[in-house]
């Protein structure tokens, strides 16, 4: 598959070029493209759609392992629509929120390959990510309080649970843009890679991520999510129940028997 821009049409891609959002399969990972470059990749109807279905694509097939997020065209995203809204078109799925990913609870890891502006809602779509890969020039910001609104699709609740109380609230209340390099130093960044390299280092890290037990890391996800949302006793009394599930999973025999074994264990998600 390419490395860079919007994917080419491979096993298991979207051929159609013109969608709004493509997919294609490689090795584990499903690499999903936000694919309108001549709009900056602003979310509408289709781009919400688009991403939703990629989701319910990525959930429901057992070779995906890892989601990467990108845009095509060198630019992440520049948030909603305007003129799409302005129309009356909503950038919401229902049960999964703005840009059918904001409220979404996946089980499988998505990772943001950043590339250029990741702005409004672009930036929120990269923070429903787990991970965030961003090129070295890439820029972020939450610049709805200019606008007379708010970061509402994530980025109000989600950045000052991702960096300090403080230094959240400036960039919420000032609108103001970070650098990748800044966001790395404040914690939202994982990586940051030189121009134009965003996505294949997103497809280095998830195909780690993807030799590892897929119910584990499922688990993972449900566990961090429920500390979000619980007290630590509660948190403690829900993280029971999945190393419950685990400790009956084949997945944790064959992990056992392959260390053992000195060899790499071979998962059915089972």
């Amino acid at each position: 598959m390419s490395t860079s821009g919007t994917p080419g049409p491979g096993p298991g891609g979207d051929r159609t070029a013109t969608a709004p959002v493509t997919t294609e399969q490689a090795g584990s990972a499903l690499v999903i493209t936000i694919n309108r470059p001549a709009a900056r990749n602003a979310v509408d109807a289709g781009v919400a759609q688009g991403i939703a279905g990629a989701l319910d694509r990525l959930e429901a097939d057992p070779a995906l392992r890892v989601g990467v997020v990108q845009g095509a065209g060198g630019t992440f995203s520049a948030g909603m629509d305007l003129k799409a809204a302005a129309r009356g078109e909503s950038a919401e799925i229902p049960g999964k929120g703005f840009a059918g990913l904001a409220e979404a609870e996946t089980h499988k890891p998505l990772i943001a390959a950043v590339e250029g502006f990741a702005l409004g809602g672009g930036f929120e779509i990269a923070l429903a990510c787990d991970l965030v890969i961003a090129a070295a020039d890439a820029v972020f910001a939450l610049p709805e309080v200019k606008r007379g609104l708010i970061a509402g699709g994530g980025g109000a609740i989600r950045l000052p649970r991702r960096i300090p109380h403080h230094l959240a609230m400036e960039l919420l209340l000032t609108g103001r843009t970070v650098t990748a390099d800044r966001g790395a130093e404040l914690g939202f960044v994982n990586t940051v890679t030189p121009p134009g390299q965003a996505l294949p280092a997103a497809l280095r890290l998830a195909e780690e991520i993807a030799g590892n037990a897929p119910l584990a890391l499922g688990a993972v996800k449900a566990v961090v999510r429920l500390a979000d949302r619980l007290d630590e006793p509660a948190a403690f009394t829900a993280q029971r129940e999945q190393l419950a599930a685990l400790g009956r999973s084949l997945d944790l025999a064959e992990g056992i028997r392959a260390f053992t074994e000195k060899r790499a264990p071979h998962w059915t998600g089972r």
